[in-house]
């Protein structure tokens, strides 16, 4: 066997492989003389088969098969010899006068290669990594949240500005027919909540649904209305009073303290909002952090410059699938995936300059605090060694699983990586201006 590559330019190339006879003639009569063996040829006996026969009906069968998984083995291992980085599969060129009978058989394959770049991560332009805090007036609205929540329902007569009130929307030429319970601090303007005040059960209030809500995912939920569907939304729609409330607020004592976060953890409010304070800037972290990698792996792919061998991509995707692409599907997805493509390559390239590596420890480790943290949460605070290893071990027995955990294991390497080297500038904000400042107003 020889296998010889032709350098198209930096990222083609062509492989082509020599197998002479020699290559695979022993393996083919083995399995020949074991077919004789076994063949089931009306008029012969088993074991008596002629070789001729054997050879008419199952010889080129067979030979195409072995010769196959010949080139299959020796393309990996010249692969992994060149330390040729690729990308696709190597695609076979067409061959349809291939004749099986000469002493050499000829192929020939077209590479992909990856391209060679630097990744520079320190831009002249910081990057801003947010630090997230919670304000007072947040900490006072999750404590007044707590208070509604574990407080006492009473009924009322009429609707207030604070009333919850229960009652069904109906639009018949929609079909939407669904029962709610809302507050009027969702709607977006004063003059929808002032039609509510004063209203009592059995009341119908006419509505028009274009901005209705503050939010129109709300409005979805409040309706059961597609979601494709909501933002234009623009129809009349009745709302029947059925029932109205009035939330009385549960007192801030220590028996609602120990409720919250367990006996005797907070003895005062201002251990309450402390807690809430530390508990929100937790979940604020991990939102920060995903801004942090979202904005790095945004600059990385369009600062970072390499050309890619599309047109091989392009023809590689077109039978990589389970259903094979025509050449303008296969174009279009191209222009979908390459975003995606540069940042793998981006990535593979950081964590091999880096020596960024996850262990198997590492996975088991995360897995651990997970299943701790989510024990946590339904007041198993002190679970044993032994429950969070029996737990791991079923969880990681699951090939995805165990794969999610390596990404988002790669993934917090990466980000301390950026922390470390990247020009990133630390900015202190409230959560209410980040939305804001990240989101826009709504």
């Amino acid at each position: 066997m020889n296998i010889t590559r032709e350098n198209i330019d930096a990222l083609n190339a062509v492989v082509k492989v020599d197998i002479a006879k020699e290559d695979y003639s022993a393996k083919v009569e083995k399995i020949l003389i074991d077919y004789r063996k076994t063949a089931n040829i009306p008029g012969f006996r088993k074991g008596h088969v002629p070789m001729g026969m054997v050879k008419k009906q199952y010889g080129k069968s067979i030979l195409v098969d072995e010769v196959n998984k010949l080139l299959q083995s020796a393309l990996n291992k010249y692969l992994a010899e060149e330390k040729l980085d690729v990308l696709g599969n190597p695609l076979p060129k067409p061959q349809d006068d291939l004749d099986w009978d000469a002493d050499v058989l000829s192929f020939e394959f077209e590479l992909g290669l990856a391209p060679e770049f630097e990744v520079n991560l320190s831009p002249k332009k910081a990057i801003i990594d947010y630090n997230i805090t919670a304000g007072d007036k947040m900490i006072d609205d999750q404590i007044l949240n707590v208070q509604k929540q574990y407080g006492k329902l009473i009924s009322s007569d009429v609707v207030a500005k604070e009333s919850e009130i229960t009652g069904v929307y109906k639009n018949e030429e929609r079909e939407i027919e669904n029962t709610v319970t809302l507050t009027l601090d969702k709607f977006e303007g004063k003059a929808t909540a002032k039609k509510f005040i004063g209203a009592k059960v059995g009341d119908v209030i006419t509505l028009n649904t274009k901005a209705l809500y503050v939010d129109d995912h709300d409005l979805m939920e409040a309706l059961k209305v597609p979601h494709d569907d909501i933002h234009d939304l623009d129809i009349e729609v009745t709302f029947t009073i059925t029932e109205i409330n009035e939330r009385e607020l549960a007192e801030l004592n220590q028996e609602l303290f120990d409720k919250l976060f367990g006996e005797g953890v907070a003895k005062s409010l201002e251990d309450v909002k402390e807690k809430i304070k530390e508990d929100a800037e937790k979940q604020f972290k991990q939102q920060s952090e995903q801004k942090l990698l979202n904005d790095v792996t945004e600059h990385l792919v369009e600062n970072t410059k390499f050309d890619l061998p599309a047109a091989f991509l392009q023809k590689w995707m077109q039978t990589a699938g389970e259903k094979e692409l025509t050449e303008a599907q296969a174009q279009e997805e191209y222009a979908k995936s390459e975003k995606s493509l540069r940042y793998q390559l981006i990535e593979g390239k950081l964590i091999t300059d880096n020596k960024i590596k996850v262990s198997m420890d590492d996975i088991k480790d995360q897995s651990k605090q997970m299943i701790k943290a989510q024990m946590a949460q339904f007041g198993q605070l002190n679970p044993s060694d032994k429950e969070l290893e029996d737990i791991a071990a079923r969880v990681l027995g699951n090939e995805d699983e165990a794969r999610r955990i390596s990404e988002q294991i790669v993934s917090q390497k990466l980000l301390a990586l950026y922390k470390e080297k990247a020009n990133i500038k630390t900015k202190d904000i409230t959560y209410e201006d980040f939305v804001k400042e990240v989101y826009g107003d709504k």
